[in-house]
């Protein structure tokens, strides 16, 4: 008697020099191994003259022959891949300081709406969120940073990522400067969430600002955490119209509105690996 094997849900990405001849050769390679693609999203950068591909695939095949298959044709188009199983959830450690609103949103999501993530810890700053992490029932680890301790801290930190095995780190409102150092050993795992749209608002009390100088447009911008301050690469942005109606209050519910659903998009798109790194821009396949 022949028992049937249950097909596994993969997802592959891929990125190379783009050149005629790949998404036949990927296509063909799962047709060959038994695969039967349910997506498949490519994009062709004129500038860089990189190819990008993502695609859905249900196959019998362990990862292990899989990964040796995709091995050949890997080398031949130098390509950098990466093979998961769709909906796996990421491991994932969620930073914050204070405010409540990102970190909040996170874990609701993760609960109840199908977030691809499973939050290992909150670490914070400060212990104000300690509670709401208790709600949720993720671990709270209190690792204070002053100008004396940073460097420890950040040891700590690491050593917690490394203890917990954590493949992501979210800065869900965390309102310290990460150093170069730890930018470089997280390099492409952190994600951050911040204000945007505001002409040069920094400091204390941006949306105040903003109000006080009668900003019409506010929004934020989630990217990728680099050593350039809030300048790394550009994951998801989204903007609100405000008028001289509302209240500065009134702008910082709107602002941590859009700051806690642009950085729950990026959190999901990079756990569902649909983002993939050109150069300082990211190709995101929604």
């Amino acid at each position: 008697m022949t028992t049937e094997i249950s097909p596994t849900h993969w997802v592959l990405t891929l990125s190379c020099p783009d050149r005629p001849g790949i998404v036949h050769a990927v296509a063909g390679l799962l047709a060959e191994h038994g695969g039967n693609i349910t997506e498949s999203k490519q994009y062709g950068d004129p500038e860089t003259n990189l190819f990008f591909m993502r695609v859905q695939v249900l196959s019998t095949q362990s990862r292990e022959d899989l990964e040796s298959a995709i091995a050949p044709i890997a080398k031949e188009f130098a390509m950098s891949w990466n093979l998961d199983v769709v909906g796996r959830k990421m491991r994932t450690v969620l930073m914050v300081s204070k405010a409540a609103h990102a970190l909040n949103d996170l874990l609701f999501h993760q609960r109840a709406s199908g977030l691809p993530i499973d939050v290992v810890a909150v670490v914070g700053n400060h212990t104000d969120l300690a509670e709401l992490a208790e709600f949720y029932g993720v671990p709270f680890h209190h690792i204070p940073v002053t100008k004396d301790n940073k460097a420890q801290a950040e040891a700590d930190l690491l050593a917690l990522v490394s203890e917990l095995d954590a493949e992501l780190v979210v800065l869900a409102r965390y309102m310290q400067v990460l150093s170069d150092d730890l930018c470089r050993a997280l390099n492409g795992r952190v994600i951050n969430i911040h204000l945007s749209f505001l002409p040069s608002f920094k400091g204390a009390k941006p949306y105040h600002q903003a109000h006080h100088r009668g900003v019409k447009l506010i929004g934020a911008t989630s990217h990728y955490v680099t050593a350039d301050l809030d300048e790394g690469p550009i994951i998801e942005q989204d903007t609100e119209r405000v008028n001289h109606e509302m209240s500065a209050e009134q702008f910082v519910a709107l602002g941590q509105d859009v700051e806690r659903r642009v950085l729950s998009r990026a959190v999901r798109w990079h756990a569902e690996h649909r983002v993939l790194m050109n150069g300082d821009r990211t190709v995101v396949f929604r």
